[in-house]
Order: structure tokens, then sequence, then C-alpha cells
């Protein structure tokens, strides 16, 4: 029998703290599904979230039993369960912002030839919350739930420009401690965002994130005290040049910033 080497902590408080480190695995286990995941197995969630195999057995076997993953026995795979399901269309369908920006950002894409979308921050990537494509042949394949990293996109930049100096610098911090040898191009391109956003309004990115992606971003602080957001306008450079976005996307992206936060002040125009 081993010895106690110090006195017992407060069952209570052992109890509560497991609960929580236990309810934080497993939304990160939730989080390594991604909009184009239709399942995943025990070693991609193993390796998306860097959690040992015993933990992993356990956490699903939770979350399945409560709904929020589905088990497939003869693939030995999991997906997204209704749960899961249900609480991403509540909180998207009780924000305000969610539900507005729709016709805006099909608009805006009809616009100007290319995609156009609202997302926000997760951890160190950006999630989208809405989007709009234009009508044609090629088009961003991007949907709702689609992860984008930060530093590297329109719609990160943009949502980082607008930060609170304090927290965008914890930001930068850790963003460099994910990706230490990326330090001297995250400061560099946050810098030149910050520049950008201070003197226009909005933040351009040409081929950061994959070299055949030009994109606009500005960020949207919604006066109801919900989360800050951004509202992007992408393609591919030969549909969405640099000259476009400098020339008119830009523009056309502010615009439809404005349009929206004069409908969440406004609730005349709110109620048509």
């Amino acid at each position: 029998m081993r010895k106690r080497s110090r006195p017992v902590a407060d069952p209570e408080v052992v109890e509560e703290g497991i609960g929580a480190s236990s309810l934080l695995r497993g939304l990160e286990v939730l989080r390594a599904f991604r909009a184009t995941d239709s399942t995943l197995g025990n070693q991609d969630l193993i390796e998306r979230t860097g959690l040992p195999k015993a933990t992993i057995s356990r956490l699903t076997y939770a979350l399945v039993s409560s709904g929020y993953l589905v088990y497939n026995e003869s693939m030995g795979r999991y997906s997204v369960g209704p749960s899961t399901i249900s609480l991403g269309y509540s909180a998207l369908s009780s924000s305000p912002v969610v539900r507005m920006v729709q016709p805006l950002l099909q608009t805006l894409a009809d616009k100007t030839g290319v995609a156009a979308a609202l997302g926000t921050r997760s951890g160190l990537e950006m999630i989208y919350l809405a989007n709009c494509r234009a009508l044609g042949p090629v088009t961003l394949q991007l949907n709702v739930g689609s992860r984008l990293p930060i530093w590297r996109t329109a719609m990160g930049l943009a949502y980082m420009a607008e930060m609170l100096p304090e927290a965008r610098d914890d930001l930068v911090r850790r963003l460099i401690a994910h990706d230490p040898q990326s330090a001297t191009a995250i400061r560099k391109i946050v810098e030149e965002a910050l520049e950008s956003y201070e003197m226009q309004g909005y933040v351009c990115s040409f081929g950061t994130w994959y070299s055949y992606i030009n994109a606009v971003g500005t960020a949207f602080r919604p006066t109801d005290g919900s989360q800050l957001v951004s509202l992007t306008c992408g393609g591919i450079s030969d549909i969405l040049s640099r000259e476009d976005c400098l020339n008119g996307v830009g523009e056309a992206l502010l615009a439809t910033s404005r349009q929206l936060r004069e409908q969440l002040e406004n609730p005349v125009q709110r109620q048509r």
C-alpha cells in the first residue's frame, strides 16, 4: 500500500476539477471534426487532439452515449451526432448577426462574382458561421463550419486588427508558440494587416493561404454585445485579382458591413 505524502484534497474540489478537465477534453474531440470530415477513426482523433488512446476511448464512449457522436460499428469510425448538430444549429439561429447577414452576403457575392462569408475565431483558427457563393463554374468550396488559419487569411487578419491590443499580442504569442518557424512571417503579416486596416478599414491577402486565392476582409463588432466577427470576400486569383481587391471589392465589403450595422441598430428595418 502506498503512503500518502500529502493531505487528501477536498473530494468535491477534486470531482469538480476532473469534471471540468473531462469537459474540455470532450470538446477538443468534437472540435477535431472539420466541415470536410464525414467520419473519423480513433487514430485520427488521437493525432488531431494529442490525447492518449485510453482517454480518447473513454471520451468517445461518453460522447456516443449522450448523442454527440455516432459510432459506425462496421467502419469503426465516428461521425458528428444529432446532439452536436442541434447545439450548433441553436447557436447559429439565435445570433441576430448570422440571421441578418445571409441576404447581405448573397448580394455581395453576386456583385463581386466571388464567395462572401462571415466568421469568428475558434482557438487559433477562424470558423465559418455563414457563407454565400456567386453563380459561376469556379468558386471556393467552403461552408459553415469550415476552419481557416488566422494569420494566413484576410478573415483572420481583419479579426486580429479589430482585437484589443493586449488580446492581440497574446494571440500573436500563441500563434508563434504553435508555429515557431513562422515567427518572422507572422509578425510581418500581422503588422502589415494592422497598417492596412487603419488606413483602409479592410485587409487583403494575396496567396498567403493558398497561392491561387486572394481575399479581402474586414471586422465587425456588433453593438448588441455579441462576439467579434469578420466579413470576407474571396476567390481564385484568375477571377479575383489583386486590382479587384483594391479597387472595388474592399469598398463593397465595407458597404455590406455598414448595412449590417444599420439593420442591427434600426428595429424598423429589422422587421421588414
